[in-house]
């Protein structure tokens, strides 16, 4: 049990998902696992253990942005032995041939600041994603039909963002979407030497305007949730 996680030791599997919501992650854990239980509810912030084809899976919400999200992967690392963290997650469609509803593998996560910045100080850390978890999902999405694009996000620490110009510079510079988690992620998996991935569902788009509506936006997110079981398992 830690500050922020109240499971006990044991109730973490060495396999965790991480979607930012704590209430998606309770919808992913009761479609997807058997013999699902409850292993934290500290500050609202669930947590779920259950089985996936036989494998021991965590699916546990981190919260919106990179400092709630370094809480949990810290805790998890550290005091639960967590190997592998997958984010699954929705970002912000940034190229023309990026569609809502497409999934996006991040293999590498750009942003302006992490709280990992103070580590590093001048140097521009370039954190990415496990070769091997991405290699996975690629044959998962494809083995599912599903449009999927690997490359860079921007991870941005705000949500309401007013740099156009900035924008304009990812869009530029071949930046796929835009989410709020994945940099911090791949940053701790790297000093810790675990394995990360983010798996990203397009649910909007900053250039065309187009938004995924509420109502369909579970059957959009299944896939995203199955390419990271199945890349977890499979690499």
């Amino acid at each position: 049990m830690t500050i922020h996680i109240g499971a006990k030791p044991g109730d973490i599997a060495e396999t965790v998902l991480l979607p930012g919501d704590p209430y998606r992650a309770k919808w992913a854990a009761e479609t997807f696992l058997t013999d699902v239980r409850l292993v934290n509810e500290t500050r609202g912030m669930l947590g779920y253990t259950g089985t996936w084809n036989g494998h021991q899976v965590t699916i546990q919400g981190s919260g919106m942005g990179m400092p709630s999200l370094s809480i949990y992967v810290n805790e998890l690392i550290r005091d639960y032995g967590v190997k592998t963290l997958i984010r699954i997650g929705s970002c912000g469609g940034m190229q023309d041939h990026v569609k809502v509803r497409d999934v996006v593998v991040a293999m590498s996560a750009s942003a302006i600041s992490t709280p990992s910045q103070a580590i590093f100080r001048e140097f521009n850390f370039t954190p990415c994603a496990d070769w091997s978890l991405i290699e996975a999902a690629v044959k998962a999405a494809k083995a599912k039909g599903t449009t999927t694009h690997v490359g860079g996000v921007y991870s941005s620490d705000v949500f309401y963002d007013e740099r156009a110009d900035l924008n304009e510079q990812m869009v530029r510079h071949g930046i796929l979407g835009v989410e709020m988690e994945a940099a911090e992620l791949y940053i701790l998996a790297a000093r810790y030497g675990r394995r990360a991935l983010a798996v990203l569902t397009v649910s909007d788009h900053l250039t065309t305007g187009e938004a995924l509506p509420a109502d369909q936006r579970e059957r959009s997110f299944g896939d995203m949730v199955e390419i990271a079981l199945a890349a977890a398992f499979d690499s």
